[in-house]
């Protein structure tokens, strides 16, 4: 069957795949993953919908520190998201749209092209980074701005990326090395150290982190709260913990300081809730020595021409992950506008769905007119080889 244009968000955590006649992406894990109570099954992607306990959960990844390095695992989830459980691509009459992380290895590209031309055999491929799609769809809603700045904050590290329209400035390209990931491990060392030992439970940990986790305005003032005993201390919150049998999936109490049932194990989180999101405001406070997000963007956007100053502050789009924990927006506005000159307006937006939102960027960019022009075609590739494909796309 004749197919749109295929979109692979190819995340370290999650890859948002879809076609661009779709209104939207399906989100499917990017890793192989094994369960203590089926210990010789492994589950591809969506395939741990099926297994029932999933507590330890041991993840394969085929991503390390951000970067594709382990092939076979790779492969195995692309079979399955290409294969007939999932998308059915015929691939000799299908264009892809593949993402890959800013400052990639020349290494890691090759080894792209040739899998995707060579093993999968498609008609044509575009290869980009995430920023560059959310740029691309942010120009879109707003074609008179002239200059946007892009904060992806995903699973292994945050990128900050200025666009002048839709072409990157990359001098002004600034990496934080952390992500969700340090967040959840930071997580599981915290509460294994003050209440419970967690530190094979990535999968459930991953979920407290995504239930209860904010990010503070007011950090001392939060503490200071967290500190008090009873109801005055309303940052508390008990989280009971699933345990696959009565408990299918962890939730919040009504009330913190309640007894807990008798089937129920409770993690008790409190000023936890804000002390791990602000990981990524001051990653020393875990001993990595780097600046933290809102830093890094006027650090970035000090490194561009000075002409362009006024327009990447007040255009500032926050995408990825981490750009759902409740306060994100509102932290990075109010420390930027700290730190920006007094003259310049300071505008910081995050879109309905930031984990999608690249993924909508590379459904446009397919349906713009000369996307015909970006991609590569399998007989070009053949005739030109790898120098070509380094030349046309800008990663």
């Amino acid at each position: 069957m004749k197919m749109g244009t295929v979109i692979l968000d190819n995340g370290a955590y999650h890859a948002k795949i879809g076609v661009s006649t779709e209104s939207g992406p399906r989100l499917v894990p990017n890793a192989i993953m094994k369960a203590k109570s089926e210990r010789r099954k492994q589950f591809i992607g969506s395939q741990i919908d099926d297994c029932k306990d999933l507590s330890g959960l041991y993840y394969i990844l085929p991503f390390q520190k951000g970067y594709l390095i382990n092939w076979d695992v790779q492969r195995q989830v692309w079979d399955y998201l290409f294969g007939k459980d999932t998308m059915n691509v015929s691939f000799e009459d299908t264009t892809i749209i593949m993402t890959e992380p800013c400052f990639n290895f020349s290494s890691i590209k090759e080894a792209m092209n040739e899998i995707l031309f060579e093993e999968y055999q498609f008609k044509a491929i575009h290869r980009t980074n995430a920023c560059s799609l959310s740029a691309f769809k942010k120009h879109q809603e707003t074609p008179d701005e002239l200059g946007c700045m892009v904060v992806d904050s995903g699973y292994s590290f945050t990128h900050i990326v200025p666009y002048h329209k839709t072409k990157k400035v990359k001098n002004g390209v600034r990496r934080i090395n952390i992500g969700g990931k340090v967040l959840t491990n930071h997580l599981k060392e915290v509460i294994s150290y003050r209440q419970l030992h967690v530190m094979d439970e990535t999968y459930v940990i991953n979920q407290v982190k995504e239930n209860v986790c904010y990010v503070s305005n007011q950090f001392f003032k939060d503490m200071e709260i967290a500190k008090l005993k009873g109801g005055d201390n309303t940052i508390v919150r008990d989280y009971v913990l699933p345990d696959f049998s009565d408990i299918k999936k962890g939730y919040i109490k009504k009330e913190a300081f309640s007894k807990p049932a008798d089937n129920e194990q409770i993690v008790r989180m409190n000023n936890e809730r804000f002390a791990i999101p602000e990981v990524l405001f001051n990653p020393s406070d875990i001993g990595i020595t780097e600046m933290g997000v809102s830093e890094a963007i006027i650090h970035s956007i000090d490194a561009c021409p000075a002409a362009m100053r006024p327009h990447l502050y007040k255009n500032i789009l926050l995408t990825g992950g981490n750009a759902l924990f409740p306060g994100f927006r509102e932290r990075v506005e109010a420390d930027v506008r700290k730190m920006a000159p007094v003259e310049f307006d300071v505008k910081v937006t995050s879109p309905q769905n930031p984990v999608t939102y690249a993924w909508q960027g590379g459904k446009a960019l397919s349906q713009s007119s000369n996307f015909s022009k970006e991609v590569i075609t399998k007989k070009l590739y053949e005739e030109h080889g790898y120098s070509l494909c380094e030349d046309r796309f800008d990663v």
